[in-house]
């Protein structure tokens, strides 16, 4: 999620009902307590008081590393800026992550786990809540329990589990039944994490691993709707339509206004696109405009073809509407 789960986007996926509480992108942390501007590069919503979206939901300052010292040192910098709640990030796959011993590779020695985690917990667990989200295991799932017991043994207050390895990356299948596993022996919340796409996903990822919560990351990028869509039918029971290209769109478009006076136009046309790969795995209208718009760089360029794309799907939605509102058979 580097790169896309920045404060704009959290304030967009954030308007609307069903979003209980959001988490920035990592603070990488090395073997230094690192300056307050780096904090606030990640989460500027510490800058105007406790640390919440505009739409109200709290953001939650995510740490990466592996050095129990540093980390501590940087939750107290944390602290003193004002987060109200830390999450320590033991999930990565990114190679780069694990060859500098952060993320999913600490997921190889459970000891060091724990000790990170007590090392936060110490220094701010009687004031913010610790929490940690983990995978599977790193190449195997040998070690699943035992990450997940050195995390609360830590101190950490609730636990998130992606549903797969770091080797497994994000192929498919996600295995939400090991997430329950891990649940039935742990005393803390545990949140189902890992492949939820869909209403029916998040129904199936509920059910097999027996966790209340979910915590959606692709998915919500992928459809931004997701999230209201199942707090609709949580409230309703009543199935909403998916989420159409011209309301992505339309979101894009005003994450590139909230973007372009901050980030150089080129970044933005980046973060758009990276974006959009995720909506077009599964929307075939966002895969038709990422591919014609996917050599361009000039932001204003960018944003014309986005406008014209779903320029285009209402143009044929009114040629083939009839006045009553149904289809025209001329079979």
């Amino acid at each position: 999620m580097e790169g896309v789960i920045d404060a704009a986007t959290r304030d967009l996926l954030t308007r609307s009902a069903g979003i209980d509480w959001t988490v920035t992108e990592f603070v990488r942390v090395v073997d230094t307590r690192l300056p307050p501007r780096v904090f606030l590069r990640h989460c500027p919503e510490l800058a105007s008081g406790p640390p919440f979206t505009p739409g109200g939901a709290p953001v939650h300052l995510q740490l990466l590393g592996s050095d129990p010292a540093a980390l501590a040192a940087n939750a107290h910098q944390a602290l003193s800026l004002g987060a109200t709640s830390l999450d320590l990030n033991f999930g990565c796959p990114a190679k780069l992550v694990n060859r500098h011993d952060g993320g999913a590779s600490m997921l190889r020695a459970p000891w060091r786990l724990r000790a990170a985690v007590a090392a936060v917990h110490d220094a701010v667990g009687d004031i913010l809540p610790v929490t940690a989200k983990i995978r599977l295991g790193f190449a195997d799932r040998r070690l699943a329990l035992d990450c997940a017991r050195a995390a609360e043994d830590g101190g950490a207050r609730q636990l998130v589990v992606h549903a797969r390895t770091r080797n497994e990356g994000y192929r498919p299948p996600a295995h939400w039944e090991w997430i329950g596993r891990i649940r039935h022996r742990l005393s803390i919340p545990v949140v189902a994490n890992g492949d939820i796409w869909t209403l029916e996903g998040y129904w199936k990822a509920r059910t097999l691993s027996g966790c209340p919560d979910v915590m959606l990351g692709r998915g919500a990028l992928a459809d931004p709707g997701l999230a209201p869509r199942i707090r609709h039918w949580q409230g309703t029971g009543e199935h909403l339509p998916p989420t159409s290209w011209a309301d992505k769109a339309s979101l894009l478009l005003d994450y590139a206004a909230m973007q372009r006076s901050i980030l150089p136009s080129k970044t933005v046309v980046a973060r758009l696109k990276q974006w959009m790969n995720h909506m077009r795995g599964r929307d075939p209208e966002a895969a038709r405009c990422f591919q014609a718009l996917r050599r361009i760089t000039e932001l204003d360029d960018f944003l014309a073809g986005l406008v014209a794309s779903t320029d285009k799907i209402e143009a044929v939605a009114i040629a083939t509407r009839t006045p009553g509102g149904s289809r025209e058979n001329f079979g």
